[in-house]
């Protein structure tokens, strides 16, 4: 199937899993009823509560979140990007790890946060992931009977490297779910989602929370599907809503064959001057 509908939920979530869990259940059956094959949940969008709660929040993969979601997507045969949860392996971390789910239920990828959010903006916002969260170490590029994804999460996108890595690697579609905070949002997440699409040629569905969170820090919002020339298909607004747009994949085939900037591509070692 060359063409298909994507939905970006956007969520303001809580310390309260089964409250979300319930919100995110009826956006996706809203999503699923409008016709969208593809539902990326944003980061975090199972439990979003205090830093030093983290581990106890913390669940193994799969587990009750992913098990709840696996048996929706099965009931609906489609696509969902878990966009991350806390993943319990060893403490006293969690990574924080995306999970895509085939309408089967089945487990297709998983994907643990390489770049932790380690930044001080005076006045306005400070966060330390790496002193609550463990990285990840892998470059996860899944195929699918859609298309070939992607993984990332929020503070990835500021890696370039890593998305040029999944688009050598065969990635039309790259996920991004986020918890993009208010302060750096307002001023980059649309350059750089937009960014990532054009120099990778690549469709880009980042579903975002919104709102404050108990820990204190504000969320942007605005989850935007971008296309690969791009432009901008879908961005929600300042509220919890679902956002929908089409992903065509001959539309990627001729920006890639017209512009063939992928092709064009050398390169060179890396090393200080």
């Amino acid at each position: 199937m060359r063409r298909f509908v994507v939905a970006a939920v956007q969520l303001n979530a809580s310390s309260d899993k089964k409250e979300n869990l319930d919100k995110a259940e009826a956006m996706i059956r809203e999503a699923a009823r409008a016709g969208a094959r593809v539902i990326a949940l944003p980061e975090v969008f199972s439990w979003r509560g205090l830093p030093e709660e983290e581990w106890a929040a913390a669940e193994p993969i799969p587990g009750p979140t992913i098990g709840r979601l696996a048996s929706l997507t099965r009931a609906l045969g489609v696509y969902v990007l878990a966009g991350s949860i806390l993943e319990r392996v060893e403490p006293p971390l969690p990574h924080n790890t995306s999970v895509l789910l085939g309408p089967a239920g089945e487990e297709i990828a998983r994907y643990r946060k390489i770049h932790l959010f380690d930044v001080h903006v005076p006045g306005r916002v400070e966060i330390r992931e790496s002193a609550r969260r463990a990285a990840g170490q892998e470059v996860v590029v899944a195929q699918t009977e859609l298309a070939c994804v992607g993984m990332a999460i929020c503070y990835d996108v500021r890696f370039p490297e890593l998305f040029r890595i999944q688009a050598a690697r065969g990635a039309e579609l790259i996920f991004l779910p986020s918890a993009f905070t208010f302060v750096t949002g307002a001023a980059h997440w649309e350059p750089l989602l937009r960014a990532r699409a054009i120099e990778n040629q690549v469709y880009v569905i980042a579903p975002n929370q919104i709102g404050r969170g108990e820990g204190g820090v504000e969320n942007y919002g605005h989850s935007c599907v971008v296309d690969p020339w791009g432009v901008v298909l879908a961005q929600a607004t300042n509220r919890e809503s679902v956002v929908y747009a089409e992903v065509d994949l001959e539309h990627l085939a001729r920006i890639r064959k017209q512009l063939p900037a992928l092709e064009h591509r050398r390169l060179f070692p890396v090393g200080k001057p």
